[in-house]
């Protein structure tokens, strides 16, 4: 993971920050760089897409990553993609069957949140470049192998607070991760001639319209009884306003307020290294399983792959973490962990953790993402009802589904399917915890990983290279249930054998070189591994000529 220079560049920030904060501030003008983009035109109820993007884009720019990556000119992403594809519409929802086209959800082009923009990209659909496709009228492809994705590792949630108690934080924020995507309830009657925006506690408006922070100034005279305002980009073209500008009271009701859309920061944005996730959770956040500190998701690879990263939701601040990829999972206990990593976040939001070690997995083989969080519960996905538009009266349900199996929550000292996890919704057995494990397909780098023979158990086979049949031996300690897979090169499983209850001492298994199917395979490279009593315990290679 390209890391060293993210990490290296916030910490020169946060030595910076240690300092009192300017009363004015603009990421337009800072130490004579720009740090945001050009301000958008949105079409249709899109300006949740424009706010998202706004500050993954403003992030590219503070960090370099863009002009790393080799793209020209400044970040430009794909607004329209995100829109026709964020699996919350009516054209696409993966959770149905058909997905394409299923007549439940909001209307294409009617609205969104950053929650629905954070499942989207935990599952590594996007960001995509303006010039993949950014079509409003028709759908861009979903996907394309000369896409370049951008992802963002971390994107955490603040909020001022009532008595603004916060606003330093979201200040050190802006200048340490760049532009932060808020809410407002826009309304002609908040906004003056001087395009200072300030709605009242006193008002029930709901918000309404997403947009970007970019500055600020302490003395700026607003509506609001006090001075004090935010620098916003809107996204109605540089005709609007001052060059598509604006300003929002710190006292407004909303801005950088509201507690699922106040103050969202994307941020440690790279260019996406995954080949695939693994997940339930197509919706992401919709709900909390509170009162639980452990819970995992069960996964089959379909591929083989090399979990590389996890990702997960922390649902308040200050919250230790324990992420461990496991074996095997009897129904009641995990057993043969595979790699650990524990740490820290301080901030609510979806946060993305690199395992220690390369973990790899044949393809057909079972792995148990495990995470434990200190405090906040769990994030997770159900059938929800969503508002048309921001702050809409009216609302639609998106359907999610899940199956026994999927994801797991320990309770009361034992594990439990989420499955029939009951909560006061009416949305039963739809729901999925939301983790997911982040993996790269990739037969040159992982399948040197697998000649690691062990010894003890497993022997090489004879003849080797062989041309109709070979013999795999095998020694036991004990009499002892025994399984053999043999995989291809890129990692398919071909075949599997149950060997059953095998007595001790040396075993062997004529393979006859067909497939699960008893067709003949061709020549090449392949790999053949055991498992005893349930435990993988060695794997080697062989050549068909």
């Amino acid at each position: 993971m390209k890391n060293t220079f993210l990490l290296s560049f916030g910490f020169f920030l946060i030595l910076q920050l240690s300092a009192q904060l300017p009363a004015q501030f603009d990421l337009r003008d800072y130490d004579g760089h720009n740090y945001v983009t050009g301000v958008r035109d949105q079409q249709g109820g899109t300006c949740w897409t424009h706010g998202s993007w706004a500050s993954v884009e403003g992030n590219l720019l503070m960090t370099d990553v863009w002009a790393t990556e080799g793209e020209n000119g400044e970040p430009d992403l794909a607004e329209y993609h995100l829109d026709w594809w964020n699996g919350y519409n009516e054209y696409f929802n993966q959770d149905l069957d058909p997905p394409l086209n299923n007549g439940q959800g909001l209307d294409v082009h009617m609205g969104g949140d950053y929650r629905v923009t954070t499942a989207y990209m935990s599952r590594l659909e996007g960001a995509t470049r303006e010039i993949d496709g950014n079509t409003y009228n028709s759908p861009p492809d979903r996907d394309n192998p000369n896409y370049h994705k951008y992802y963002a590792r971390d994107v955490e949630w603040y909020t001022a607070g009532s008595d603004l108690e916060n606003i330093d934080l979201i200040k050190e924020k802006i200048m340490e991760h760049g532009v932060l995507a808020i809410c407002m309830a826009y309304s002609g009657s908040f906004i003056d001639n001087n395009y200072n925006h300030y709605q009242p506690t006193s008002s029930d408006m709901d918000p309404n319209h997403s947009v970007a922070v970019v500055g600020w100034d302490d003395d700026h005279v607003t509506q609001a009884s006090l001075p004090g305002a935010w620098i916003v980009k809107n996204s109605w073209g540089s005709g609007w306003g001052y060059d598509g500008y604006f300003w929002i009271s710190y006292y407004d009701k909303n801005a950088c307020q509201n507690p699922e859309m106040g103050a969202i920061s994307f941020y440690n944005v790279i260019k996406s290294e995954w080949d695939t996730a693994y997940y339930y959770d197509y919706h992401g956040w919709r709900d909390t399983l509170l009162g639980v500190t452990e819970a995992m998701n069960a996964f089959t690879a379909t591929q083989h792959e090399t979990i590389a990263s996890v990702n997960f939701f922390t649902a308040t601040d200050n919250v230790d973490y324990t992420v461990r990829i496991y074996d095997d999972f009897d129904g009641t206990e995990l057993t043969n962990m595979l790699d650990e990593v524990t740490g820290h976040f301080d901030y609510t939001g979806l946060h993305t953790v690199d395992m220690n070690e390369e973990v790899n997995i044949f393809s057909g083989d079972d792995f148990y993402v495990y995470v434990s969080l200190s405090n906040g519960g769990f994030a997770y996905d159900r059938t929800s009802d969503v508002p048309v538009l921001l702050g809409g009266d009216s609302r639609v349900i998106v359907p999610s589904t899940a199956a026994a199996g999927q994801s797991y929550y320990k309770g009361t000292g034992s594990w439990h399917d989420f499955y029939d996890y009951i909560d006061d919704s009416g949305f039963e057995h739809t729901g999925n915890i939301c983790i997911k494990a982040l993996a790269i397909h990739n037969p040159t780098l992982s399948t040197s990983s697998f000649n690691n023979p062990e010894h003890n158990i497993l022997e090489a086979n004879y003849p080797n290279p062989f041309s109709n049949r070979t013999v795999i031996r095998y020694n036991l300690s004990a009499n002892s249930s025994v399984k053999l897979f043999i995989y291809n090169m890129t990692g398919q499983l071909i075949k599997e054998v149950d060997e059953g209850i095998k007595p001790m001492g040396q075993n062997s298994y004529t393979w006859d070189a067909t497939s699960e199917d008893g067709n003949t395979v061709s020549n090449g490279l392949y790999f053949y591994s055991i498992e005893v009593n349930g435990h993988k315990a060695g794997t080697r290679k062989m050549v068909k000529r």
